[in-house]
């Protein structure tokens, strides 16, 4: 059934429906209402888990692996500083292929200070390990978070769920939440073989010589690739359950003929999708939403853009220095395109500055620029030191 529900009170109700028998939480703007909503479900009486409020998102992190290993189903949320103050932990949680779930209320990273939404934080961290999946609405979040528990404990490895700050988390939206039933049907009790027993003392995460590391490292990173089909898997079937479905890796929309394509994560899709659908652009043009970051879908990728004659990608994040994150690992997965696409690579909305539809044509006009050099296309050079522009 429909409800008008904030996003994050409605991931509040999801991770409750997913019944982890353990939350952590310290409060981050923009995440802070994901576990206010919690938190009240919980002194409700609507919620029975272990809410454990604590001192920093290190701890909280903290908490969340050691629930995890001790067999409990977990959860924790962060955003911004607290996913990097989180960082050494989310490494350790990945390496030891701990199977919890959080959310990144994606918010972007200082100094200078920003409260307001970009994606560098959970980009920061797009090497630890986690699986990552990035949400167009909270539709999708909801639904995500669910999937993502199944992910999880099947592939054992860590799944976060990136939605956009403010942008999401604060907008009220018609949101169907799934009945317990439904949820319960899809996703079995939590069962984790490795889960520490003190009847059977094990030692985990302990120091691994040069001898065995590299292959510790090799495992991590097939685990990751193997990974893709248990989300194609989870969003297929959970999409037999509901009748939504994000398109497993990655969704496609708009003309199948076209040889342009704007390839973006998270909500900026729905602001690119009501462009199309207003100012009707002479050339057909599609949009490929990149659900999965990690895995990379390197493969679904090359299949979509196969016979493009361009692709750009549309970032909410960079590296200081190089240029774009996700344009190097498109760039390296067309590369072995039989006819490869020109790729156009950009930045926009980084601090939360607005991104509106008439992004569009000047997103394609890139196409005729025969300077493809990253660039943040929002920029005003008029405030910018002249050795700076």
């Amino acid at each position: 059934m429909l409800q008008a529900l904030e996003g994050s009170q409605a991931i509040a109700r999801t991770v409750a429906l997913c019944r982890p028998q353990v939350v952590s939480a310290y409060p981050i703007t923009p995440q802070t209402h994901i576990v206010e909503n919690i938190s009240k479900l919980v002194a409700d009486g609507q919620f029975n888990c272990e809410f454990i409020s604590v001192e920093s998102e290190f701890s909280a992190a903290s908490v969340a692996l050691g629930a995890a290993m001790a067999g409990s189903r977990a959860y924790t949320a962060s955003a911004s500083q607290g996913i990097l103050l989180m960082a050494e932990v989310l490494y350790n949680i990945a390496g030891m292929r701990v199977p919890l779930v959080m959310t990144c209320a994606n918010r972007a990273i200082s100094a200078p200070l920003s409260i307001w939404n970009d994606q560098q934080d959970s980009m920061a961290v797009r090497d630890a390990g986690w699986i990552q999946l990035y949400c167009a609405d909270n539709q999708e979040a909801v639904d995500t978070t669910i999937q993502a528990y199944r992910i999880a404990e099947r592939t054992e490895l860590p799944v976060m769920v990136c939605m956009d700050g403010f942008t999401l988390t604060h907008t009220l939206e018609g949101i169907d939440v799934p009945e317990q039933q439904q949820v319960d049907d899809f996703l079995p009790p939590y069962h984790f073989q490795r889960a520490l027993d003190p009847r059977n003392p094990t030692s985990i995460g302990t120091l691994l010589s040069p001898d065995f590391y590299p292959e510790a490292r090799h495992s991590h990173h097939q685990a990751l690739l193997n990974a893709a089909a248990e989300i194609i898997a989870a969003d297929q079937d959970w999409g037999a359950v509901c009748g939504r479905s994000y398109g497993g890796l990655l969704k496609v929309i708009g003309a199948a003929d076209a040889e342009i394509a704007i390839i973006c994560l998270g909500s900026v899709l729905g602001t690119l999708e009501a462009a199309l659908s207003e100012m009707q652009p002479q050339r057909p043009v599609k949009l490929i939403h990149l659900r999965t970051f990690r895995p990379f879908p390197a493969e679904a990728l090359r299949q979509v853009c196969a016979g493009l004659s361009d692709v750009i990608v549309l970032e909410r994040a960079i590296a200081p220095g190089s240029g774009g994150i996700v344009g190097l690992e498109v760039v390296a997965a067309l590369s072995q395109l039989d006819r490869v696409p020109r790729v156009h690579n950009c930045a926009a909305g980084l601090g939360g500055r607005d991104i509106p539809m008439e992004i569009l044509p000047q997103l394609l006009s890139m196409i005729d620029d025969e300077d493809r050099s990253f660039r943040i296309i929002d920029v005003d050079v008029s405030k910018l030191p002249i050795e700076d522009r």
